[in-house]
C-alpha cells in the first residue's frame, strides 16, 4: 500500500484505498466453492466497477466453455477474489480480498455494464469483445494488509 493507507483499521478512507489496489491490479485468484464442498481457485481477468466484479469467458483457448467456475457459482453462489502484490523488499507487500456473491449471465449483451467494463479496460476485447457468459459478484466485503502503511 502507499505512504498513508491505512492498516488494520475499518472505515471509508481504507475501503476506498483496497477498492483502488483491487482495481489496479491486473489478475485476480477466484476462489469458489465446488459442488463436493472442495475449494476451487483460477486467475481471471476482471473489471470492476464500484463493488461489482466483472469478468467473462472469452476467446482465450480453453478446453471448454463450460468452466468450472460458472459451476460453481450455479451451485453456490460464495466466492472471493485476490488480489496481491509481491516484492523483495517485503515491506511493500499487500493483498486486498474482495468477499462476495457471484451470478452467471449465459449471454450478455454487448451493452452490458460488466461488458462494457471490460472492453474499455482491456484493449485485447475492443475488437472482439467476449461473448461467453459473464461472471458478475457483488462484492460484500473488502479486507485486506499491507507489510507496512
Amino acid at each position: 500500500m502507499h505512504e498513508g493507507a491505512a492498516r488494520g483499521r475499518t472505515g471509508r478512507v481504507q475501503t476506498a484505498e483496497l477498492r483502488r489496489l483491487f482495481a489496479a491490479s491486473p489478475v485476480a485468484r477466484l476462489s469458489t466453492v465446488r459442488p463436493d464442498g472442495g475449494p476451487h481457485v483460477v486467475p481471471m481477468v476482471f473489471a470492476l466497477v464500484e463493488d461489482t466484479v466483472y469478468s467473462a469467458v472469452d476467446a482465450k483457448p480453453k478446453r471448454s466453455r463450460a468452466l468450472q467456475r460458472l459451476a460453481n457459482i450455479r451451485s453456490d453462489p460464495r466466492c472471493a477474489l485476490l488480489v496481491d502484490h509481491y516484492e523483495d523488499d517485503w515491506r511493500r507487500l499487500w493483498w486486498v480480498r474482495a468477499d462476495g456473491h457471484g451470478e452467471v449471465v449465459d449471454e450478455p449483451s454487448d451493452a452490458h455494464p460488466g461488458i462494457r467494463a471490460l472492453v474499455q479496460r482491456f484493449s485485447q476485447y475492443r475488437d472482439d469483445p467476449p461473448a461467453g457468459p459473464l461472471l458478475v459478484v457483488a462484492v460484500e466485503r473488502w479486507t485486506g494488509w499491507a507489510s507496512s502503511a
